[in-house]
């Protein structure tokens, strides 16, 4: 992705940037016709942990923003998604890694919660939480069209992870194959 990464930087990324990450499909495999239910589940996608330590230094801040819909029907508590996420925080700080938050969306798709993406209600949290937050200055880095949706609405610049382009419906400003892609070419 020669041409990206030389617009890419020329967006002068610097650490007063925040990070937006989505979690299945970015960081860990994402089940397909499933969800990720307990630790067993969860496997992060290769390269994500250096990937991590990697964005660190570039950004300010990174959060997970999550739609995590297993919640709302019953198939996982809360406390049992906590636990999957205290096992994942606790493999990225042994990476070398850090999440500065992370926001859970437990409601069904049918539901159109605008807490829920492309709703900006996790975002608008985070927000709330780390006034210095600043949405041009944000990326958002999503699998989904969902993420996209949910960076457009608030400025920020989207980075699809995907190994094939949809020219149909250019929604992102910039595609890499994988997290680890995206956080090799931001440092070269």
């Amino acid at each position: 992705m020669k041409g990206l990464s030389m617009n890419f930087k020329n967006a002068a990324i610097d650490n007063s940037w925040s990070l937006f990450l989505d979690r299945d499909g970015v960081i860990n495999r994402k089940i397909k016709n499933g969800y990720v239910l307990s630790i067993n589940d969860f496997e992060f996608l290769p390269g994500v942990l250096n990937a991590i330590n990697i964005l660190n230094r570039k950004f300010n801040r990174i959060f997970i923003v999550t739609n995590q819909q297993c919640i709302g029907k019953g198939l996982i508590s809360m406390k049992e998604l906590e636990h999957i996420h205290d096992y994942m925080l606790e493999r990225i700080r042994k990476g070398g890694g850090d999440i500065t938050d992370i926001f859970v969306s437990p409601w069904l798709e049918e539901d159109k919660n605008p807490y829920r993406k492309p709703g900006a209600g996790m975002a608008e949290e985070a927000l709330k939480k780390y006034s210095d937050i600043n949405y041009s200055r944000s990326v958002m880095v999503g699998d989904t069209v969902t993420d996209m949706l949910l960076g457009r609405k608030l400025g920020m610049l989207n980075v699809l992870i995907s190994s094939h382009d949809d020219p149909g419906r250019k929604i992102y400003d910039f595609r890499f194959n994988s997290l680890a892609d995206f956080a090799r070419d931001l440092n070269s």
